[in-house]
Formats: structure tokens, sequence, C-alpha cells
């Protein structure tokens, strides 16, 4: 994104969910360490949806604030295939353990960013590759 002065996306009104690397680490933890979530499917989640069209405004503020969003028609999903709601309830793994997620989004997005930015990280990433 740096330097590109648009950034074309699909439809930026779905939501998501987004939970920051270090909170879902730190969830994992708290179920591997506590028996009564044994045999339970328990979400580890914020509990707050954002749209992906603020997702991708703080993105641009943080990494290129001159560039700007445009919804490609291209990138849209059709009607059928388009998931416009995903947010997970954390009430579950809050109730049972003590953990409760530590980032909000924009925290986790610079973080993330920041990440980057240090030598040899980005070279380590590798974006060609998709990894199941």
């Amino acid at each position: 994104m740096l330097g590109e002065k648009e950034l074309r996306l699909g439809s930026l009104t779905p939501t998501r969910d987004f939970n920051f690397v270090k909170d879902t680490a730190q969830g994992f933890l708290a179920l591997a360490e506590a028996d009564s979530t044994v045999g339970k499917e328990i979400n580890i989640a914020t509990g707050k949806e954002y749209p992906i069209g603020r997702v991708a405004e703080i993105l641009v503020d943080e990494l290129n604030p001159d560039a700007r969003i445009i919804t490609d028609d291209q990138r849209l999903r059709p009607d059928a295939s388009e998931v416009f709601r995903l947010m997970g309830d954390n009430t579950l793994i809050t109730s049972l353990t003590q953990w409760r997620p530590q980032y909000e989004l924009e925290d986790g997005l610079r973080a993330t960013i920041d990440w980057f930015k240090q030598p040899d990280n980005l070279s380590r990433y590798k974006a060609w590759l998709y990894n199941v």
C-alpha cells in the first residue's frame, strides 16, 4: 500500500470480529489451563465487529494517508457467497477463564504494522504463499 494511490477492495460493509494474535494465543493458554473448558466449544473473540471499510481506513491512515479506498466491482463477491457479518461470542471464555481481549482493533493493527517495519520481518513474511 505504501506509495499506492488507490486501494481497490470489494464490499466495504461486511463486518468481522478481529482478534489480535497475542490475544488469540493468550486465549488458547487460558483454555488449556481451565478444567471447566474441557469438551466445550468456545470462541476466542472480541465480541466487537468492524466493517471492512473501517479497517481499510485505519490502515490507509497509518500507512499512506494520501491513498483512496475504491470499491472495485470486480472484487465484489456474489450475494449468495458473501458473509455479511461474522462476530464471535466471547461469553463462555470470559465466564470460564480470566481471559479478556487486551488489544483494540487499532492497537493490534499498529502493532502489526510496527512488526513489519522491523528489520528482516517483511522478508520473512511470505505473502505469495497461502498456508492453511
